[in-house]
């Protein structure tokens, strides 16, 4: 199919347009963005900067994909966005580019939802299938796993890891990392239970579930430091990919600061 542009679309002759690719009113491409086939810019939509947006996405309007880091170190590197395929970016979602104290790079997956007036910050690394609610801020630096779901109104802090198949409760402060297959919520945010309702929606099987509530149990009734756990539930054959996963996920949370795994980063650089 033939791309199709509305007539007050400002698209610089530099930028690269697959074909298919339907660009709405008033939308602003920048001179080094790249668009993948069958991706659609409803209106008002701008790709800025180093910007690869891959196929068959969907961006919404007054959505602003590549823009500067907020960062007072920043002084106009070419730094990179880059979004993978079949994503959703509703009203008023903002992603800004990666700055020059991690990799240079802000990085989103494929299939994810991204809700109304969601930011994500600088130096950001998303994987695949991800739901972020309404007026959800990820600061910069931030890492989450395929498969995590964010409600609306969450608040998470520089440097935060969240893992698989998490869930984060409405308005959260999330200052700590937030462990794979787990319930967290609230202010200051705990980890309340396993997230079984999107654990059993997405095929984890009854015995890792079983597995999990186990290890949840030790580790955040009990208080039992990882290791600890490890033994009890090796000993109880129930050491499955999933809490392995888990394990090893508070094994790195505990070897950083502030209960965020990443943070050993900030030795380098801050945001």
């Amino acid at each position: 199919m033939a791309t199709m542009i509305a007539d007050t679309a400002c698209i610089d002759p530099r930028a690269e347009i697959a074909d298919d690719v339907e660009i709405g009113p008033y939308c602003v491409i920048g001179p080094d963005a790249k668009v993948g086939r069958g991706t659609r810019l409803i209106a008002h939509v701008c790709i800025l900067g180093h910007t690869t947006v891959g196929e068959n996405n969907v961006v919404h309007p007054n959505t602003v994909l590549g823009g500067d880091p907020q960062d007072f170190t920043y002084k106009g590197e070419p730094t990179l966005l880059e979004i993978g395929d079949d994503n959703t970016f509703r009203e008023g979602v903002t992603i800004h580019r990666g700055s020059c104290k991690e990799e240079g790079i802000t990085r989103i997956g494929s299939h994810n939802y991204f809700m109304a007036n969601v930011h994500v910050g600088h130096d950001c690394i998303l994987g695949d299938r991800i739901l972020i609610a309404n007026n959800t801020m990820l600061a910069g630096h931030i890492h989450m796993e395929s498969y995590a779901t964010v409600s609306a109104g969450v608040g998470l802090h520089q440097f935060v890891t969240v893992g698989q198949y998490s869930y984060i409760g409405a308005l959260s402060r999330i200052y700590h990392d937030a462990p794979p297959f787990m319930l967290v919520e609230g202010n200051p945010s705990k980890v309340r239970c396993i997230n079984i309702v999107g654990l059993k929606r997405h095929g984890i099987a009854a015995d890792a579930i079983t597995a999990l509530h186990e290890a949840h149990r030790l580790i955040y009734r009990a208080r039992m430091i990882a290791r600890q756990a490890n033994e009890i539930l090796e000993a109880n054959g129930q050491i499955c990919p999933e809490v392995r996963r888990l394990l090893d996920f508070i094994e790195v949370q505990q070897q950083g600061r502030h209960g965020r795994g990443r943070d050993r980063a900030r030795l380098s650089a801050s945001a």
